[in-house]
């Protein structure tokens, strides 16, 4: 039995005093007058448990704040901008000179409902993020997709420094070729200077190792600045995270543009207005909500530790592994040539070092020499050396 129930029946049924009833159960006397009181008005309803919430709060936002809160939100969606609650503090407080903490606007959003609950996402707390220290430590390049209005296939090459997610390149083509990404890297140096490391997939026009056709374009360009190379592991888009996020941001962007894009310029013209808006206008929740730029000029650059080493476009790598015939198979000009090495390096995987028509071959995981030789470009096959 409550004990509301016990003060009513004791004053109501019993006939005692109020007093007497709030001297012996320990509550105030005006508590009991209280429910006496209601007990007479609303009958039953008086022996309800009742919410001590008062009836208002001083401290609570203001509607009119909590308009301009919703407005922002719906302002930040339209235009495809990320419009967290992180991000709408932040905008409001540069509007107004204020806003209320973050944990207030996103119960507004929550109550207003902005916010869907997504039970099945992994807690922050679980995640193993990687930051570089400085500036231009290391950069970050992917390619992605993107329709034109015509349905025709275009093509975004994004480049990001790790450290303070500045968009330092983002640049559309048809297609990107090898020499496009050499042009559009050395575009993105010229204004923000050479990085430390470049990190890349395993995409043809970023690197030709796992195709055995030597270096690209790209690799030759970065050896030559004594810039070092690091690729992501196949097929997981974890290692380049950062530039596969970007995307889905820039991609949530150009969704929100009418017209979209027409041409290829049309898309490059509107990359630019989203890389001004991303690096300065932006806050960015993975660096403390400051836009890339502040954070960008908040340290020192690093710079290439490495001694740049010119390689000639003639020089190439590849694998091969000996067949049990005792051969290897090298194309040049257009033509494939075979190469006679001996049966007892049958099933050896070597690599071939090709400079013009010099080629070395020696084992890929011991460095020993198996053969030299000049290429013969006039005869398919190369014999054997008569004294190995």
């Amino acid at each position: 039995m409550s004990m509301a129930r016990v003060v009513i029946t004791a004053v109501v049924l019993e006939g005692r005093s109020k007093s007497e009833v709030a001297r012996d159960y320990g509550v105030s006397r005006r508590w009991v007058q209280t429910l006496v009181a209601r007990y007479l008005t609303e009958g039953e309803a008086a022996f309800e448990p009742r919410s001590r919430r008062p009836l208002t709060n001083p401290r609570r936002t203001g509607v009119e704040v909590e308009d301009a809160i919703v407005a922002l939100r719906k302002e930040l969606a339209d235009a495809g901008h990320d419009a967290g609650a992180e991000t709408i503090a932040w905008h409001l407080h540069q509007r107004t000179g204020s806003a209320p903490s973050v944990a207030t606007i996103w119960r507004i959003l929550s109550r207003r409902g902005f916010v869907v609950p997504q039970p099945h996402k992994r807690p922050r707390s679980s995640w193993h993020r990687f930051q570089a220290d400085l500036p231009n430590e290391l950069w970050q390049a992917d390619i992605t997709h993107w329709q034109l209005a015509d349905r025709t296939e275009a093509e975004i090459l994004n480049i990001l420094d790790d450290h303070s997610r500045l968009l330092v390149g983002s640049s559309a083509r048809t297609i990107f070729k090898a020499a496009d990404v050499v042009t559009d890297v050395q575009a993105a140096m010229s204004r923000h200077g050479r990085p430390e490391r470049l990190l890349t997939d395993n995409g043809a026009v970023f690197t030709g190792a796992y195709r055995g056709h030597g270096w690209v374009a790209l690799e030759r360009e970065l050896v030559g600045l004594g810039i070092a190379i690091t690729r992501s592991r196949p097929y997981p888009p974890q290692t380049c995270g950062k530039a596969e996020r970007l995307h889905q941001t820039e991609k949530r962007w150009l969704d929100r543009q009418d017209p979209p894009p027409a041409t290829v310029v049309d898309l490059q013209a509107r990359l630019d207005i989203f890389r001004a808006y991303y690096n300065t206008e932006r806050p960015h929740r993975g660096i403390g909500r400051r836009t890339p730029a502040d954070a960008w000029n908040a340290r020192p650059r690093a710079v290439p530790a490495r001694q740049g080493i010119k390689i000639s476009e003639h020089f190439r790598v590849r694998r091969d592994r000996v067949d049990s015939d005792g051969k290897l198979t090298l194309r040049h000009a257009s033509r494939l040539h075979h190469i006679g090495i001996g049966r007892r390096w049958a099933g050896t995987p070597v690599l071939i070092l090709a400079r013009d028509l010099d080629l070395t071959i020696i084992t890929e995981y011991t460095g020993e020499l198996v053969r030299e030789l000049v290429l013969d470009p006039t005869r398919d096959y190369q014999p054997q050396d008569p004294r190995v």
